[in-house]
């Protein structure tokens, strides 16, 4: 596991790189066939790369070195710096999800059952459109996989661990 200063100096290096070759992340994510974001947390470390998109990556980021590549390639440690939360940006993020997430939540039981969606089959995509004003507008995209949560049945349960359901 990387410790925080090892990370920080990894993103830092990884961070000049894309710098270096003038490209934003969605011009890398068009390149590689990636989502924008999910660049942003490969060369944060908050994502692993696999090994079929380690080429087209070295292909669009030049500056990438073996060794940077071969610890992207490595299981990340996916965590947070709890003091981001003060970051504007990201406090506005979490105070939209806090403002709008009973709603949503409510749509996502109507339109699909009592479950929730995935953070892991995820997909998300931040975008620039043009609103109705004319003026420069943010679209998010989160793109997740729809979990059921299950009946906890003890038939199922008595077969593999008879001891719980007696």
């Amino acid at each position: 596991m990387e410790d925080g200063a090892a990370r920080a100096a990894a993103v830092q290096k990884l961070m000049a790189a894309k710098a270096k070759s003038g490209k934003s992340f969605s011009d890398i994510g068009a390149e590689t066939g990636l989502t924008n974001v999910y660049v942003a947390q490969l060369l944060r470390r908050q994502a692993q790369l696999k090994p079929d998109t380690a080429a087209s990556l070295r292909a669009a980021i030049p500056a990438l070195s073996e060794e940077l590549v071969d610890l992207m390639m490595q299981p990340p440690f996916r965590s947070y710096n709890p003091e981001m939360v003060h970051e504007p940006a990201i406090y506005r993020l979490n105070e939209a999800i806090m403002h709008f997430g009973e709603s949503i939540k409510a749509i996502i039981n109507e339109d699909f059952g009592d479950g929730i969606m995935s953070a892991i089959d995820f997909y998300c995509t931040v975008d620039k459109v043009k609103g109705t004003d004319g003026k420069d507008r943010v679209v998010l995209t989160f793109d997740g996989k729809y979990l059921p949560h299950t009946e906890q049945v003890c038939n199922f349960f008595r077969r593999s661990y008879p001891i719980l359901c007696s």
